[in-house]
């Protein structure tokens, strides 16, 4: 790859699959805020791009419409991660929706990186970090 191509690139969107749409739109909107930007149906799948107003960045959903069980997330799969300028009351938003976040937790990565996570309906985890240390600038 050239250097060219390398400072053109431009990272978009990162899918995943899920099984129920409804349910999975509706934890993206009260956990995130993700609205839907786009709904594709095909014939046996559906593709939703979820964005928000803070970031062109969507989150793909695939629903396989033949698809009735989990899906293995296997050994590799790591996190989204979102970020939000208040930590805690994020945190505390997201336990009065009932969404089970963790508790709040701190890293020196040049600097005290505070974060929790939360899990979506298909086990999927999302990192939510706190606007300090390396990503106080994004």
């Amino acid at each position: 790859m050239t250097t060219e191509m390398t400072q053109s690139a431009k990272t978009i969107h990162s899918m995943i699959r899920v099984i129920d749409e409804a349910r999975s739109t509706e934890f993206y909107r009260r956990a995130l805020g993700l609205e839907v930007a786009d709904r594709y149906p095909m014939e046996g799948f559906t593709i939703v791009y979820l964005r928000n107003a803070k970031s062109p960045f969507e989150l793909e959903l695939t629903v396989n419409g033949d698809r009735d069980k989990p899906y293995g997330k296997g050994d590799g799969y790591g996190h989204l991660a979102e970020l939000v300028d208040d930590l805690e009351a994020e945190n505390a938003r997201m336990k009065s929706e009932g969404l089970e976040p963790t508790e709040i937790k701190s890293l020196d990565l040049g600097g005290k990186a505070q974060f929790f996570f939360v899990e979506d309906p298909d086990g999927y985890k999302i990192e939510v970090i706190g606007r300090s240390g390396r990503f106080k600038d994004y």
